[in-house]
């Protein structure tokens, strides 16, 4: 009898309409077939349960029903990677921009991500935020500061009104979304992700001290280059939220 590989193991174990790989036996050496459709069945609601999990945003903004036809069809599309199902679901963003029945819903993947970013931010390490007294010394100093988003930072540019969609759907009362683009910041201060605004040339700073810039040469870069960057607005965003933390100073060997 021909082994069964793993490959047609995991074809078979996603797909209901694959029968059980011929050779697989239960513990008294008959056919699994029944045995492995109970499995699978349960492997696949897990999978999709941690999908629900993962992204109540894009389940807020389809309704439940069409969520779980959609995660049914990534589940089967992308089996994991990891056994830790808290990295579970990152091609979804990629697989939505794709997905034609839903191309008219065109902020969709943009919400996956940030869906995925609260989960990042949610399981992120600790770290000790800026001293914002640090940047009260010598300007010289200031400007040769190696900063870093915390590791609980995360943030996103959109061209969609990012923020306010995630707003609406999930705090009562609040303002129907604007047709802005936004970029938004995740952080965690405490327990619990929450989002903010970030203001112009934002999330490009970030991405520059990300890239290992220096306070001064990321932010000479983005007064050059956005005209409506605003230092001040996005560092009240960054310290309010402990969003930031020092690095070495690029002169430290």
């Amino acid at each position: 009898m021909t082994p069964v590989t793993q490959s047609e193991f995991r074809a078979a174990l996603l797909d209901a309409n694959v029968p059980a790989p011929d050779g697989l036996l239960d513990p008294k050496g008959a056919a699994a077939g029944s045995r492995f459709s109970v499995y699978r069945n349960n492997v696949v609601v897990s999978l999709r349960e941690a999908m629900t999990t993962a992204f109540p945003l894009v389940k807020k903004l389809i309704g439940v029903q069409n969520f779980d036809n959609l995660s049914g069809l990534f589940v089967r599309a992308y089996p994991p990677k990891s056994p830790l199902m808290m990295h579970y679901g990152a091609e979804f963003p990629a697989f939505l921009e794709q997905f034609q029945p839903l191309a008219h819903i065109g902020y969709l993947p943009d919400c996956a991500r940030l869906d995925l970013a609260m989960r990042r931010s949610y399981h992120a390490k600790d770290s000790k935020p800026l001293d914002p007294t640090r940047l009260q010394a010598d300007p010289a100093e200031v400007m040769r500061l190696r900063l870093a988003p915390a590791p609980a930072t995360q943030f996103l540019t959109s061209p969609w009104p990012l923020f306010d969609i995630w707003r609406f759907n999930t705090q009562d009362g609040a303002a129907k979304p604007q047709a802005v683009a936004q970029d938004v910041l995740v952080t965690r201060p405490e327990f619990d992700p929450c989002p903010h605004i970030l203001p112009v040339g934002g999330a490009r700073w970030l991405a520059l001290l990300s890239s290992g810039a220096t306070f001064g040469e990321a932010t000479e870069q983005l007064s050059d280059d956005e005209t409506d960057f605003d230092l001040a607005a996005v560092l009240a965003a960054l310290l309010s939220a402990q969003g930031l933390i020092e690095l070495a100073t690029k002169d430290t060997p």
